[in-house]
Formats: C-alpha cells, structure tokens, sequence
C-alpha cells in the first residue's frame, strides 16, 4: 500500500508492505521523530552557514586554519581508546545496501565492509529501507541471496568481515518522510534505523554500532554528530563510546579543521579517511570562483600532486598525534579479463596503495574484492610483527604543512579527450543513479557520485572562466553542448536503444546539460537527481 500514514508522529509517504513494517516499526519511528524534533533545527543553521561561508570563498577568501581554534591545535589531548574490532582496517571494501553485494563484500579478504547509504547508493525508498533490511540480516548473521536468473546462491562464510554504515550526508534529506509538516534528514534515518535495529545484536556479539560520516565542512558539524550520538547512547541506557565513527576528509573546508572535528568527537572517532575523489570534487567547487586553482582533466589529478599528497601526509600526522587511524583512499579500478590489461590496472594499484602506505596510512580502500590480495600485499610490508596498524609513525619531524601547500594550483592539460570523456562518464553515472542505482562500472573503474561530480563540475569550472582545451579550443556552453550531443551518441551505441530507454537516458542527458551550463553552481548533481528518483 502507498498511502500517507502517520506513526508516532512521523509521516510516511513511501509504500509499505510487510517486510518495510518490520523496519518502520512505532517505536523505530518514534526515536527517528525524537531524533528530527530534537536535531533537525541545529542542522538548517549549520546547512546555512555552509552557504554564508562559500559567499566568503566566492569573494576571494581562501580557506585556512582557524585562529580562534588553535588552542586546540596547540594543546596535548587523545581520542578516546580504539576498540579492539577497530584496530586493525588495513583494507576496507565499499559498496551499496544492496543483499548480493553486502553478502559478497562480507566474504571478501578485506578487514571492514563500509555499507554505504551515501554515495554509491542511489536512495530510492526501496533503496532506503530494503537496505536497513539487509543489515539487519546482515548483523544477525542471517542474510542469503538466490539470484533469480542464474538461481546462484550466496550466504555468509565463517569470520566475515567488520561492517560499518556510511549514512547520507547532511545535505540531503528524505522525502518520503515527514515530521511536523517538513523532510526529515537522511542522514538521521540512516543513523537512526541502523541503530535502533542493531545495537542490541551488536553489543550480544562483543562490538559496537560503527558508523562513517560523509562530507563534513566543519567542526560544528562533528560536534552536532557527537551531539546526536550522546542524545542515543543516553537514551538506550549504553555506555559512551558504543557508538564509533570514522569522519571522511572530503571537502576542502574539513582539511584545516582535522584536530578540531578530532576534538568534538572525542569520545566517540576512531579515525580519519581521505576521500579523495569527493575532496578533489570539493576543491573544485569550493574554490570555483578563482580562476588561478582550476584543475586539469580528472584523470591526472592524482594522489602524486602536491596538494593531494600534502593533504594525506597531514591527515596522516593529526590523527596519528590524538592517537585515531588515518585511513586512505579508494582504488576504484576493477579488474580486467585480459590479463596484460589486468597486471597494469594491479601495478598501478599497487603502486597507489605504497603511497599511502609509505606516508603511514594504517589501511585503504577497495571498490572490488578483486583488488584486496593486491592491498593486503602492499599492507603487509609496512604491518610486520603482529602489529595491526601504522599508529606509531608520526610524521613528527614533518616540516610543517601550510595552507599554501593545501591550495596549491594543480598542473596539467585539459584534453578534449579527457573532456568528452567526463561527458559520457558523467552521463551514464546520472542515468544510472536515477534508475535507482548509485555504484556503477564504466571504462574499467567502479564510478560513483563523487567520480561524476568531478567530471561535470571541473567543465563548468572551465566554461565559466574561459579555459581553453590543448588543441586551442575555447570551452564554452555551446562547445559543452556539441561534445554532449556527440557522447550522447556514442554512450547510445554503447549500451544499445533498449537501456537507453529502460534507464532514463534522455532525462540524464537533460539534467547534465542543465547543471553544467546553470550560471550558478549547482552544488550536488544528487539534490536536483534526487527529484527524479522514485
């Protein structure tokens, strides 16, 4: 049934058949009303004062450490201990709440899965609440698949992996839910139906309920988090620190404030990640009206560049200092059936991962359980004698990593071949999400949003400030246009009429062309992509 019902004050627009009711239960809504009444108002003022400080960029400010913080900075303090689970992450697997992949990703020789409601998961209402369904099972040790076409069967082996929920970042909001008249965030659904379905199973097992937060710009908004996270422990009666998160560095503004969302979460982070893909998309957008830091094409933009390599040593030193993991970035790649073409996509991973590891990283990403013999060799090296993590190097005699450092325009072309393939990359990804699927392989590597957002943020940033391409031609709206009728082509010989239809490719190709030659920034493709998802 589809009809708006209200439970213990929470409104709910999305269907509901009996397995969603098990998920969607009084009590379950009454914590997510609790949650939003208690909670949402703080997140408007910190979702404008994100506005209020891109104004300040915009103007012709830079990002920088901040002054009224350094106290914080300067002084001695630890994170609170990491839990023994949590020791050891030296791979993680990432992928959406879907119950193939899950079962898979468990099953891989990879330390942690981070199931992820953000960025690789397109959030339909089926996608929502079939995903904390699967968690569920997941937790309880139960979850099995039958595919239906190949009948093939999947369930858990013995030892499976840890699992951590990646919820929604703040900006976005679910609106298939309603409280006192207005949406309701994601990320407090996400939080909420994880935690209340979980944590007794979790704490029966020996652990806690874990957590990644997406995309914060701010230590006001990690202290909102911790915030949130206090208000539950209080509220079931656990104790502190049974909820544990490991914030992604991901936006420009987040890298100077590393000690202080550090600080504010005290009792409850573990760890730091370098989201790379999402920070080099926030560099981008944060810094889109300065005309001397526009990036090249996606495709250089590497780990190996000043700013990003700066980026990872400090994030390195900070958490490593306050005693939390620095954890690394993600190897999107997916391995390929030639097996020439698959040594080259292993060396360049390997040799990815010895970058992280060498600057003292204590574990790394993974988007396809192929690639995790090739991290864990690279881990291996540097994880010698039992010990589980690189906790003891600390980059203390470091020189000091500076602002400049932090900003530093990147080098590079911008080819149209690169252009043109940001354009199909970025086509596909959005047709893709808005037929309800957020992880998707293209030319060899796993894409998700922050890989799309790159690709048609980084063209705008190139209209709008009149770069040219290598071959002298001036990047325009029209040009845009031209290359996107011509991709759009391509991408339809590609995948054939049929998907093209099936998987709202006229409307992806509309919403690309509209973002990417909008005056204003439109500042994530997945807000006005949000309204065409079911």
């Amino acid at each position: 049934m589809s009809d708006t019902i209200t439970r213990a004050g929470l409104t709910i627009t999305g269907q509901l058949n009996s397995e969603y009711e098990q998920i969607l239960t009084v009590d379950a809504c009454a914590f997510v009303t609790e949650l939003v009444r208690e909670f949402r108002p703080r997140l408007t003022e910190l979702l404008a004062d994100r506005i209020s400080r891109q104004q300040k960029f915009d103007g012709g400010a830079l990002p920088d450490f901040l002054p009224e913080t350094a106290p914080i900075r300067g002084s001695d303090w630890q994170v609170a201990p990491i839990p023994a689970d949590l020791q050891d992450r030296r791979v993680e697997i990432t992928g959406p709440v879907d119950r193939k992949m899950i079962i898979n990703a468990l099953n891989a020789d990879v330390k942690v899965f981070m199931a992820d409601f953000e960025d690789s998961q397109a959030p339909s209402w089926a996608g929502v609440i079939e995903g904390q369904i699967n968690l569920r099972d997941a937790n309880l040790g139960t979850i099995s698949y039958t595919d239906p076409q190949s009948t093939k069967h999947y369930a858990l082996k013995d030892n499976p992996a840890l699992l951590i929920a990646r919820v929604r970042g703040l900006h976005l909001w679910e609106k298939h839910l309603l409280v006192d008249g207005a949406q309701v965030p994601g990320s407090l659904v996400d939080f909420a139906l994880y935690f209340y379905h979980n944590w007794q199973t979790r704490l029966k097992n020996g652990s806690g309920v874990y957590y990644y937060l997406p995309k914060l710009q701010s230590y006001t908004e990690a202290k909102w988090w911790d915030e949130v996270f206090s208000f539950t422990e209080q509220k079931f009666k656990v104790a502190t620190g049974t909820i544990r998160a490991t914030v992604l560095i991901e936006t420009l503004p987040a890298v100077f404030e590393m000690d202080e969302i550090l600080y504010s979460l005290k009792d409850h982070i573990v760890a730091l990640n370098c989201g790379r893909w999402d920070y080099i998309f926030s560099y981008i957008k944060t810094l889109n009206n300065h005309a001397d830091r526009v990036l090249p094409d996606r495709q250089v933009v590497t780990m190996t560049k000043p700013f990003l390599n700066a980026y990872s040593r400090l994030l390195v030193k900070t958490c490593h200092k306050r005693g939390a993991l620095a954890m690394g970035g993600m190897a999107a790649f997916i391995p390929a059936k030639d097996a020439d073409e698959n040594a080259k996509i292993l060396a360049r991973v390997t040799a990815d991962k010895e970058l992280e590891a060498s600057n003292g990283h204590d574990g790394t990403w993974v988007a396809h359980p192929g690639l995790a013999a090739t991290a864990n060799a690279v881990f291996a090296k540097y994880l010698t004698d039992g010990k589980p993590n690189q906790l003891a190097v600390s980059r203390e005699q470091d020189e000091e990593i500076t602002a400049a450092e932090l900003l530093a325009p990147c080098d590079g072309e911008r080819t149209e071949e690169g252009m043109r393939t940001n354009i199909r990359v970025a086509l596909q990804y959005i047709a893709a999400w808005i037929s309800g699927k957020g992880c998707v392989p293209i030319y060899g590597l796993m894409e998700d949003a922050a890989t799309a957002e790159i690709s048609r943020t980084s063209i705008w940033q190139w209209i709008k400030h009149g770069k040219s391409l290598s071959n002298g031609k001036l990047i325009t709206k029209t040009l845009f246009a031209d290359f996107l009728e011509e991709e759009a082509k391509v991408v339809l010989q590609e995948v054939g009429a049929e998907t093209w239809q099936s998987q709202n490719f006229d409307r992806a190709k509309q919403l690309l062309l509209d973002i990417t030659t909008a005056d204003e920034l439109v500042e994530f493709l997945t807000l006005p992509a949000y309204q065409l998802l079911d």
